[in-house]
């Protein structure tokens, strides 16, 4: 059986698998979405946002790019982000990065990927702003890990420094933007302790995730 057509009876599988849940399920679905979560991830082929967080389609609205990167210049991911924020209105924005990804690899060795390379330099320029961190682990998967922790932590200070999050603040809509990373090994997810819920606490929340950053690393 061609590959499309096997997709396509996954696809009947599971929807005749939802209806028997919930009979109404696509009705309301094709009616609207209200997601409470944007969710900012890789586009790695192993992290499934809704699905490793236990979540229904339309529960939550997903951008995913190559290591789930923010760039002020990408109108893909600012777009998403506002209408996520001014439209659906979420209440928190989640960056979610995960351990053994394969763009902050690459970013970290240098290597030659082809036309990537130009987006992994955002990487890079987080590898060179924390290069005194990274120097202290004489580990390369160490170091891979924990530069996948610092670019989710950086890339939710430039989610926090778009114009859309600011104004978004600025008329008091609640909103939260936060920093977790996954790990493929053993399909968990945990907290990096970046936090923030208004404008003015960004560089406090950056100063406390990577203290509580060092800190792991120091127990091991």
């Amino acid at each position: 059986m061609p590959q499309q057509h096997r997709l396509i009876a996954n696809n009947r599988r599971w929807a005749d698998k939802i209806r028997a849940a919930d009979p109404e399920f696509f009705a309301k679905l094709s009616h609207q979405q209200s997601p409470e979560f944007l969710w900012i991830g890789c586009a790695d082929s192993r992290v499934p946002a809704n699905e490793i967080v236990g979540l229904m389609p339309g529960e939550i609205f997903v951008h995913r790019n190559v290591a789930n990167v923010v760039v002020h210049t990408d109108l893909n991911c600012l777009s998403v982000i506002q209408y996520a924020v001014d439209v659906l209105n979420v209440n928190d924005i989640i960056v979610c990065g995960h351990y053994g990804c394969g763009g902050v690899t690459a970013a970290l060795a240098n290597s030659r990927q082809g036309l990537v390379d130009n987006w992994l330099r955002h990487v890079q320029d987080v590898m060179r702003r924390h290069e005194a961190l990274l120097a202290q682990l004489a580990d390369a998967t160490d170091r891979a890990r924990l530069l996948c922790e610092l670019n989710v932590i950086e890339q939710v200070v430039n989610v926090c420094q778009t114009t859309l999050v600011q104004s978004a603040w600025d008329r008091g809509q609640p909103l939260t933007v936060r920093g977790w990373i996954y790990d493929i090994a053993d399909g968990l997810i945990q907290d990096l302790s970046m936090k923030v819920g208004r404008g003015d606490d960004v560089g406090q929340a950056q100063r406390g995730a990577l203290a509580a950053t060092a800190a792991r690393r120091a127990r091991g």
